[in-house]
């Protein structure tokens, strides 16, 4: 397993933000995390890189203790996406520079092969790439330092569609080829296009996981509640 956890609490005002009693993110597939708003989806996310820090209970990774691994080292192990592309200045060269510094033009152009884009797209300035193409950039910079797990906040909540049936795609086949990701969404249809393993989050707490099949045959009040919330 890539991350256990074991009764882990993130405080709220007045209650919990997050409440995992117990917890395991396997390194293969891709991992959906699906929930209503406030649920506790990106809270559990940003753990995992230590972007945010547990209150109580214990994160493992690779079976040793979370916070004994530097946050700098950390973060090259898990890459993120956010929602929002996030640019740096210049070319997307000098982007995917920003996470690694030494990498050269060939192994730059195969990185972003690996979400789609090719070669040319190396010298073209970042500011001026679609959303669609921005984002698949913030996939390949976070590639760039080879980690094991890709952690993806609502990659495509900002996207048009057809931006957002690429991005799918890619993160599927980037899974399908080794590497393990872990996605936050909101979206139900969204988590049965994509997801190999779901993981509900109700008030915080994980209410469901298992396979997408099984979230739909659930009874548990909470869950039939946020299904019912669905667009049809």
């Amino acid at each position: 397993m890539l991350f256990s956890f074991e009764n882990v609490e993130v405080h709220g005002v007045d209650r919990p933000r997050l409440a995992v009693h117990h917890l395991q993110i396997p390194a293969a597939g891709m991992n959906v995390i699906v929930g209503p708003s406030g649920a506790g989806k990106s809270t559990l996310l940003r753990l995992c890189n230590r972007l945010e820090v547990a209150d109580s209970g214990a994160i493992k990774f690779h079976g040793a203790d979370l916070n004994d691994t530097p946050v700098l080292e950390l973060r090259r192990a898990v890459g993120m996406v956010f929602q929002e592309p996030v640019r740096f200045g210049g070319t997307v060269l000098d982007n995917l520079r920003e996470a690694d510094e030494l990498i050269d033009e060939e192994t730059a152009q195969t990185i972003l092969e690996r979400v789609g884009l090719d070669g040319s797209f190396l010298l073209r300035l970042a500011d001026e790439l679609s959303g669609g193409e921005a984002q698949r950039m913030c996939i390949a910079r976070a590639l760039a330092t080879g980690p094991d797990l890709l952690l993806m906040d609502e990659p495509t909540s900002s996207l048009d569609p057809a931006a957002t049936q690429l991005i799918e795609q890619q993160a599927m086949a980037l899974s399908e080829a080794g590497m393990p990701v872990l996605w936050v969404t909101h979206d139900t249809a969204q988590m049965q296009r994509i997801a190999s393993r779901v993981i509900c989050l109700i008030d915080g707490a994980v209410a469901y996981e298992g396979p997408a099949a099984g979230l739909f045959g659930s009874q548990e009040p909470s869950i039939v509640a946020f299904l019912a919330e669905q667009p049809s």
